[in-house]
């Protein structure tokens, strides 16, 4: 079986190379310096359009206006997944862009090149189905389940509920850490080193991700406010009040 990649970042090419042991794997990218990675073919976007089961790897912000675009080149048929951080936009949109006979699965691997450098067993990953027959999702169930990954079935919103403290909350706790300028000490303690580790984990990802996570989640203005809540609580405490 064909599997179309769409968009060769950091992350796509990660899963393309991922998919290559288990499927044929062919990826498009606008981007004339990007190479493919070793054991994926690199093809023009008409050609990636015409892949059996197609997977959506660029930016949340760049989702929707990718999706109006190539709709209706898809070929009858066709799985379509994305690989969005946040669901229930993204969902929304495959939902009311693609053309009825398409299927589409909203998923989230919730890892990359840096969690998973040890490989992805143990890991977890998001199933939201939008459109899809009982059988071909028991399949890709079934094919994430026998690669070790965790997967779960949650609905889009659900996911995004979750998703602004379980992810939203470490992305900007990493980023106004960094904003910090924190550095290694021959001191630090157990805790401080770890804090040190969430700068590194969270900011070797794009600044643009840092910023979809925080605008295309309808859920993260909820964490931010219930973060300063508790920050100001304990300022106020520390303050005698």
């Amino acid at each position: 079986m064909d599997i179309g990649i769409y968009g060769l970042g950091r992350f796509g090419a990660f899963y393309s190379v991922l998919l290559s042991g288990h499927f044929s794997v062919i990826a498009y990218t606008r981007n004339p310096r990007t190479k493919a990675p070793t054991g994926v073919k690199r093809v023009s976007e008409e050609e990636v359009l015409q892949a059996p089961v197609l997977i959506f790897c660029v930016a949340i912000s760049a989702l929707e206006q990718v999706l109006k675009r190539i709709g209706p080149l898809l070929r009858p048929g066709t799985l379509v997944m994305d690989t969005c951080s946040v669901k229930a936009l993204p969902a929304r949109w495959l939902k009311e862009t693609l053309p009825e006979n398409a299927q589409i699965l909203a998923t989230h691997p919730m890892f990359g090149p840096d969690s998973a450098g040890n490989g992805v067993s143990g890991l977890p990953l998001i199933l939201s189905p939008v459109r899809i027959g009982q059988e071909l999702l028991e399949y890709w169930r079934g094919f994430f389940t026998s690669l070790g990954l965790k997967v779960y079935e949650m609905d889009p919103h659900q996911h995004d509920r979750e998703a602004a403290f379980t992810q939203g909350l470490t992305h900007y706790i990493g980023r106004v850490l960094a904003e910090l300028d924190l550095q290694p000490s021959k001191i630090a303690s157990v805790g401080y080193s770890k804090l040190l580790d969430i700068i590194e984990q969270t900011c070797n990802d794009s600044w643009q991700l840092f910023m979809d996570l925080q605008k295309f989640n309808p859920y993260t203005r909820e964490m931010r406010q219930a973060l300063n809540n508790s920050l100001s609580g304990v300022d106020r405490c520390l303050d005698g009040e």
